[in-house]
């Protein structure tokens, strides 16, 4: 893919630097500001794949922010209205109607902004790695101590960003560092980061009416889990995906992200789709919850407060749900039933539970967790079949508090970090042979 480079003129005249790959839905990528470079990311063999695995099957639109990249660098205004113009122009010139926009990290404001003041045009709102306060990002100590080398010294500062965000592999943590140097001017940094650090648009969240995905990477310390949940809970309906890995995953393995988003924006690849069958998508891990002890839980404290129970019960499970990637099946009347498409997204869900639940004040809700993989058969928005069976009476045989798993599950998630507690064979109700049950250590899983 070799981009024609394109201009677009902003209300306020600056030149800003566009591109646009592939066909499809048009989704307009706003990198993560403002260390872009169009040319450079697809000269860039590491870059370049990111961006092929992104466009396949979509219309993909890049473009340099002012002061960045290809675009004009004399630059003296990074307001939030200004860079909100630099989309504004790109989608006009290229007679965009309406499309996906997508964000990375600082872009993210930027992106809320332009959705919440043009709803008719956003179809998707994507956000990876975000934040809704730049201080959030540019006032954590970690982040201070390293911005405070541009003055210092530019080169040990794009050096030491580099391998920051690609570890010691030589040859990409050079190959940010160069992006770093030839993407804006040492003052145009510094400009752009204290207009940054200023930016809040915690207030426009609700206004969102665009369907939005926020992908989260659990091993990105400067950006914690909370930081991407605070914000998805603030944009009606919005969908919160933690993924395994860091942030440099989202680069080098697409695979990590990949079927999250195509699901979200409806346009998976032709190739993906070919090869659905052999990613055996038929394998579900069955999840069910309940909670300990229901009808004692009602006599003991009368049938408003247990409804307030069960309320808290459907909260955290459904909250814990889409941040993990699981389907919500059906209500079970004192639980529920959901399906993963991985047996590590159940089982990190089935911990978040537990925090969630240990975490109350109010002591009275407690709940058991049961999950099973397999086959099962789908039929009318639910499933069927003895791995759902199964699964069911391994939350009956659990006790408050515990997550109990088939084999099958630790198998399927070996290596993935959990710890687990060897039951034994256990007789369950409507099964003739023994089941071998495992418990999820999960209190010490979280503090690992």
């Amino acid at each position: 893919m070799e981009p024609r480079i394109q201009y677009a003129m902003t209300s306020d005249g600056m030149n800003i630097a566009c591109s646009e790959m592939g066909q499809g839905l048009s989704l307009v990528n706003l990198q993560g500001q403002p260390f872009t470079n169009i040319q450079l990311f697809q000269q860039s063999p590491f870059f370049h794949r990111w961006f092929e695995r992104l466009g396949e099957g979509r219309r993909l639109i890049l473009l340099d922010g002012r002061g960045s990249g290809l675009s004009q660098r004399e630059v003296t205004d990074f307001s939030l209205d200004a860079r909100v113009q630099d989309i504004e122009a790109v989608v006009d010139k290229l007679g965009l109607e309406r499309f996906a926009l997508m964000a990375l990290s600082n872009a993210t404001p930027v992106a809320v902004t332009y959705a919440a003041r043009h709803p008719e045009r956003v179809s998707h709102l994507l956000l990876w790695e975000a934040l809704a306060r730049g201080a959030d990002y540019f006032d954590a100590p970690r982040v201070r101590a390293l911005w405070s080398l541009i003055e210092k010294d530019w080169e040990l500062f794009a050096d030491t960003v580099g391998h920051i965000v690609y570890g010691w592999s030589p040859d990409e943590s050079r190959e940010f560092a160069k992006l770093i140097r030839e993407s804006l001017t040492q003052p145009g940094l510094l400009a752009f980061t204290e207009a940054a650090r200023t930016v809040d648009v915690t207030h426009l969240l609700p206004q969102i009416a665009a369907p939005t995905l926020v992908v989260q990477m659990k091993g990105t310390d400067y950006r914690p889990v909370a930081m991407a949940r605070e914000l998805a809970a603030r944009i009606p309906d919005a969908r919160l995906v933690v993924l395994e890995g860091s942030w440099l995953d989202l680069f080098g393995n697409s695979q990590t992200w990949r079927p999250a988003v195509d699901e979200f924006l409806g346009t998976a690849p032709q190739a993906a789709q070919d090869s659905a069958p052999q990613a055996r998508d038929d394998i579900h891990t069955i999840l069910f919850t309940d909670i300990e002890g229901s009808t004692a839980l009602t006599q003991r404290l009368g049938d408003a407060k247990a409804q307030e129970v069960l309320r808290a019960h459907n909260t955290i499970v459904r909250d814990t749900l889409r941040e993990h990637g699981g389907q919500e099946i059906k209500h079970t009347g004192d639980g529920i039933m959901a399906s993963f498409p991985s047996a590590s997204g159940a089982l990190e869900c089935a911990v978040a539970i537990q925090l969630a639940v240990a975490g109350r004040k109010e002591p009275s809700l407690r709940i058991h967790i049961g999950l099973n993989a397999g086959e099962p058969i789908a039929e009318d928005d639910d499933l069927f079949g003895t791995a759902v069976q199964l699964a069911r009476r391994i939350c009956d045989h659990a006790e408050g508090g515990q997550v109990l798993v088939s084999n099958v599950v630790r198998e399927l998630a070996a290596g993935k970090g959990f710890l687990f507690g060897d039951i034994g064979d256990v007789v369950l109700k409507g099964f003739e042979q023994p089941v071998r049950l495992y418990e999820v250590r999960w209190r010490e899983h979280s503090d690992g």
